[in-house]
């Protein structure tokens, strides 16, 4: 049994034939998904899902590629829309250096937008970081220091110091398909030596299908090979694996309620 602490159910390629990709997901082991928001004209699927399907939960979020379509979306509108008993994280939010879709220093203002929303709801906040570590990094103290709010950083692919900063911050680390390609041993070797209490396991399906089924359309059904080869570097069981990081899961997003 396994958690997908990150996906996409409404995105091109899994919306198609939701029902059967959150039957195989089911099938496979999968006990809880969590849909993540991009934009604010997904908040009312991402939501209107999770309100349909009790093992699917939801975020509501601005992704910094949207930051600059999303300029009047205020801390209040993140806030007010959290307040509903599906929705259990703010984001996903952060820095995006390589693809750079939006301006910088609007990236910054929509991440502290949705850091406030975090720290005033105390749900936690999903970042998403790319080319970015620095700047992300200075953002998360400068805001830490007008008061704690927990998170974690999703599709990890950052360097193991950027880690060791986000873990001291108090921030749990999401590992995606990603750490199973053969050109990422560095993530692989970190992946190793995280701490078993602040791990998590996602897809971000679409995207980023784990090998053995890189190249296909990915769904949440295989993070249960990110799972498998987790604990093999880990050296424990994938049964161990999958309890670590679905009790984290519950640790961090406390307002989920935790299936039987």
């Amino acid at each position: 049994m396994a958690v997908d602490s990150h996906c996409h159910l409404n995105y091109k390629g899994l919306v198609e034939d939701q029902a059967a990709v959150i039957a195989r997901a089911r099938q496979a082991g999968v006990t809880t998904m969590l849909g993540i928001s991009t934009r604010e004209s997904e908040w009312d699927e991402v939501v209107g899902l999770a309100e349909r399907e009790a093992d699917i939960w939801a975020t509501v979020g601005i992704h910094p590629h949207e930051a600059d379509s999303h300029e009047e979306v205020p801390t209040r509108k993140l806030v007010d829309r959290a307040s509903h008993e599906r929705v259990i994280g703010i984001g996903e939010t952060g820095l995006d250096f390589y693809y750079d879709k939006s301006d910088r220093d609007r990236q910054g203002a929509s991440f502290r937008r949705h850091i406030a929303a975090c720290r005033e709801t105390q749900l936690p906040l999903i970042v998403h970081t790319r080319d970015a570590e620095e700047d992300t990094l200075a953002i998360l103290r400068e805001e830490m220091d007008e008061g704690a709010f927990p998170g974690v950083i999703h599709c990890f692919t950052a360097s193991e110091a950027f880690g060791r900063a986000a873990l001291d911050l108090g921030f749990y680390i999401s590992l995606s398909g990603i750490v199973t390609f053969k050109n990422a041993r560095d993530l692989a070797e970190t992946a190793e030596r995280l701490p078993a209490d602040r791990i998590l396991i996602e897809t971000d399906s679409p995207f980023l299908a784990p090998v053995p089924m890189r190249g296909k359309t990915c769904e949440p059904a295989y993070v249960m090979h990110t799972a498998a080869f987790l604990a093999e570097r880990r050296g424990v069981s994938v049964e161990e694996l999958d309890r670590q990081t679905t009790d984290n899961f519950y640790r961090l997003f406390t307002k989920a309620e935790r299936p039987g």
